[in-house]
């Protein structure tokens, strides 16, 4: 078994896309429409499957907000520099939550932005 995709809801496609492929430098995989279902998926990631888990970005017709829920935590990725990988969403005009530094408790440095949804995305910076 391997991990395929985690599924986001969100209320404008294209700015969810803008936000992971320009802010987080993932590509756009691809897009499928479905318009008797009222839907339209995006799936962005740093590969493809099956190589890479990818993010599945789905938009529901006409639904602008979601409640986010209290059960959702975040999405975890691997960089090279958290400090520097933060700065750079800042120059995209990305939200950093949580500026770059050691878990507490640890040495491994850890940072947190916010798409445009208000997802919490970590950024793991690498050892």
């Amino acid at each position: 078994m391997r991990l395929l995709h985690t599924m986001l809801r969100v209320g404008d496609l294209q700015r969810s896309i803008d936000f992971y492929t320009k802010v987080l430098g993932m590509s756009l995989l691809r897009t499928t429409d479905r318009p008797e279902q009222k839907y339209t998926l995006a799936f962005v990631g740093y590969g493809k499957n099956p190589e890479h888990a990818e993010l599945e970005l789905t938009y529901n017709y006409g639904v602008d907000k979601y409640d986010l829920g209290t059960a959702y935590g975040h999405i975890a990725i691997e960089v090279d520099d958290a400090y520097k990988t933060c700065e750079a969403v800042k120059a995209q005009g990305g939200t950093v939550t949580r500026e770059a530094g050691p878990v507490k408790g640890g040495d491994t440095v850890i940072a947190f932005v916010q798409d445009p949804d208000g997802y919490k995305i970590e950024f793991i910076q690498r050892h």
